[in-house]
């Protein structure tokens, strides 16, 4: 990682995060039905982890992204209890699907911005 961090513009973090979130929603909302979506939700974040690093002008390794997204997966296994109750609801367990999808990637991206920000 670089000594000297960037210091991104707060618009350009949004715009990462959120793409990402709505990103995710939409895997979340069109494979409520299906089992998988963990590993597409988990590249999405992966990617968007790696985006944030490069507007605070760093390469973060595979390990610091494992680091970030390590947290967050107990949280994916509550996700996946839930999901298994809505899921086979129409409309409503793809809105819900979709909707713990996309907080769950804004708060990976939130915290991706502050492990970024204590390297400074």
């Amino acid at each position: 990682m670089s000594a000297s961090l960037a210091q991104p513009d707060d618009t350009s973090l949004h715009l990462v995060i959120h793409g990402a979130a709505a990103a995710a929603a939409a895997v979340g909302a069109g494979m409520a039905q299906l089992p998988v979506d963990a590993p597409a939700l988990a590249t999405i974040q992966a990617v968007m982890i790696q985006a944030l690093g490069a507007e605070f002008g760093v390469r973060p390794s595979q390990q610091t992204i494992a680091e970030i997204l390590l947290p967050f997966m107990a949280t994916m296994a509550g996700r996946q209890a839930s999901r298994w109750l809505l899921a086979f609801l129409p409309g409503i367990g793809n809105a819900a699907n979709a909707a713990t999808a996309a907080a769950l990637t804004e708060a990976v991206g939130w915290a991706a911005v502050e492990h970024f920000r204590r390297l400074r």
